[in-house]
């Protein structure tokens, strides 16, 4: 691990400076590589006087600073808390070196588009003041840690940031002070087990697999498998196969996404436009995972899919049906991204994810409840859901649409370009509009669309008006579309929740 120290006291010989000094020496006991910076020491000007820092020439002495900022894993800022904040030096530092570019990026027009570029790293706050800890903290809110930890090197990415106080120091005994001394001499210490506790430790192991899972995806098919359990159980719902089925349900799309991460890791490397709902799960391109975890994660969650599928076959009122549609999810789930179907680079991967988060969903709750294969109740219910989910799957395509090209991955956006794309998202919105309207007018599907459209048709407008928003500002030239996206993902909960309330 490399280690900065900044000292941001104005006055080199100051308890600040021991107090770094004390850091700085239990750091390099717990064996890690360390460098420190003291501002008063350097030649520099604190003021930005350009319309963005990045513009602004840097000294000899803030570019030399600039590289250890790159160079280091773990930040050490330690500092007075002068009027409930940071010394005015401190700030100009941050300021001439806080920049776009550098330690984070805009990737859009809104102002909350940004991408913090030191992630990876971590930092240590040690502040000094003479207010006491509990005033500072609970009445006034501790602003200037707020604004450290979050508003400032949470906003680049940094975490965790730890804090450590010490105060009130104008009150304070020579026991005291020493005693503070001691604890930034074992908060240096501490670095020999990593920057995290105990339980943050734990939290490391545990979050890349929970990314990977990218759980934010999973709620509506459970929900649309809920629809179908629900309308075949008329004699009340048999929990043995519901349970044994959201739970393969749970597996088997868990061993989708990682298949698909594996897969799809050479477009995802070189996507600049990457975001929660597109480009993957980035554990891969980060490194939080290793392709032999990845393997084995896979090779885990199909042997739980299969055992579950086995339950419940067991546990199911019509083994038949079920198989069949067990079979039919197995396929055409692994087969979005893995050999050798490899449906999402064939061009068949927008339709693909819409049947198998609707008509696939559904009718593997309805047979495991007993339902029959000549039904038609579960194709009435999954074909306006087919239409509402796959505006958000075509527009998922539009920032990766780069990265796709690169590695022949055939969306609808990288083969017919963003303008076609979101022409075929506002189509599919007006379709699944349209059926909506008309479920709910002839009270086709048992009625269970009734009242659907006082939802449908608003949400509809606004995604076609985003649409039509997002077009004006040159189609294919729109890179991240995360507002566009939640809007789109969002418009299939009508066709969801308006059929679970007359379930219900």
């Amino acid at each position: 691990m490399r280690v900065l120290i900044i000292l941001g006291h104005p006055r080199e010989h100051s308890y600040c400076a021991a107090l770094a000094q004390a850091y700085r020496e239990g750091a390099e006991r717990a064996g890690v590589e360390t460098r420190q910076l003291s501002l008063a020491s350097l030649q520099f000007d604190p003021y930005v006087h350009v319309e963005s820092p990045e513009d602004q020439v840097l000294e000899p002495d803030l570019q030399e600073a600039k590289e250890l900022l790159i160079w280091a894993d773990h930040l050490v800022f330690v500092y007075p808390t002068w009027w409930g904040t940071m010394p005015a030096l401190l700030k100009g530092f941050l300021d001439r070196l806080v920049m776009p570019g550098f330690a984070f990026r805009f990737y859009g027009r809104g102002a909350t588009e940004w991408e913090g570029l030191w992630q990876g790293k971590s930092a240590q706050l040690i502040t000094t003041m003479d207010t006491p800890p509990p005033v500072y903290n609970w009445l006034f809110r501790a602003p200037g840690t707020h604004a450290m930890r979050n508003a400032t090197l949470g906003f680049c990415g940094v975490k965790p940031v730890h804090t450590l106080i010490a105060g009130s120091v104008r009150t304070s005994t020579e026991e005291q002070r020493q005693g503070w001394l001691e604890k930034a001499r074992c908060a240096g210490f501490a670095l020999r087990h990593g920057v995290h506790t105990p339980v943050g430790r734990v939290w490391q192991q545990v979050r890349p697999w929970l990314k990977a899972l990218r759980l934010q995806f999973y709620p509506m098919a459970w929900l649309a498998y809920s629809i179908g359990a629900l309308a075949s159980a008329t004699q009340g719902l048999s929990l043995a196969p519901y349970l044994w089925g959201l739970l393969c349900i749970f597996f088997l799309e868990a061993a989708t996404v990682f298949c698909n991460d594996y897969r799809d890791y050479p477009s995802d490397s070189v996507n600049k436009n990457h975001g929660p709902f597109n480009g993957g799960s980035r554990v891969l391109v980060t490194q939080e995972l290793s392709f032999a975890s990845l393997r084995k994660g896979i090779g885990v969650a199909l042997l739980l899919t299969f055992v579950t599928a086995g339950l419940a076959l067991k546990t199911s009122l019509n083994p038949g049906g079920s198989a069949l549609w067990l079979l039919i999810a197995a396929v055409l789930t692994l087969g979005y991204s893995s050999p050798p179907l490899m449906l999402n680079y064939r061009g068949w991967g927008e339709l693909d994810v819409a049947f198998t988060h609707s008509a696939m969903v559904l009718w593997l709750g309805y047979t495991l409840q007993g339902g029959s294969l000549a039904a038609n109740l579960p194709w009435l219910l999954a074909l306006p859901l087919f239409f509402a989910i796959l505006p958000a799957i075509i527009l998922a395509g539009v920032p990766d649409r780069e990265a796709d090209a690169g590695v022949n991955k055939h969306t609808v956006a990288q083969r017919f370009g963003n303008a076609a794309a979101l022409a075929a998202a506002g189509g599919s919105v007006l379709i699944s509009a349209l059926l909506a309207l008309l479920f709910d007018v002839t009270g086709i599907a048992e009625g269970l669309l009734s009242g659907s459209s006082y939802f449908i048709l608003p949400h509809a407008a606004l995604c076609l008006g985003l649409l039509l928003a997002y077009g004006r500002r040159g189609a294919e030239q729109l890179g991240r579309i995360d507002g566009l996206l939640i809007a789109t993902l969002t418009y299939m909960i009508w066709l969801i929740g308006v059929p679970l309330y007359h379930l219900l």
